[in-house]
């Protein structure tokens, strides 16, 4: 059974820090491109960033360049998402997605809720 699950979620001030995890299993985690997505209440849900197999490349949204970073440990079979200076944009429900390279085979997990507030 194919599983993405995220955690680290929760209630930060802004400019604050969170980490996310995402531990995948029940697929072959070093075979697929990792991404984090967010989505907003009321908004289309949208990357924020992405990984490579390799972990050797990486890209960002705009809106998040310099503030997050995304990694992943392919022996613990997990992405993470690094968010330093979190804005009050960055609330949102962040979610976990793997991506079979050059096959449509794709992966989302159930998501975890970042809030940023005073």
């Amino acid at each position: 059974q194919v599983q993405l699950v995220e955690s680290g979620g929760g209630l930060v001030e802004p400019g604050g820090s969170l980490r996310l995890s995402c531990v995948g299993s029940g697929f072959t985690f070093r075979y697929y491109v990792m991404k984090w997505y967010r989505q907003a209440p009321g908004k289309e849900r949208e990357l924020v960033a992405g990984v490579t197999i390799d972990g050797g490349r990486k890209n960002y949204a705009e809106s998040v360049k310099g503030r997050f970073t995304i990694s992943r440990d392919n022996v613990r079979k997990t992405v993470y998402l690094q968010m330093n200076s979190l804005k009050f944009e960055d609330t949102a429900v962040y979610y976990c997605k793997a991506e079979g390279v050059g096959t449509d085979t794709e992966f989302w997990g159930q998501g975890t809720q970042v809030t940023v507030s005073s």
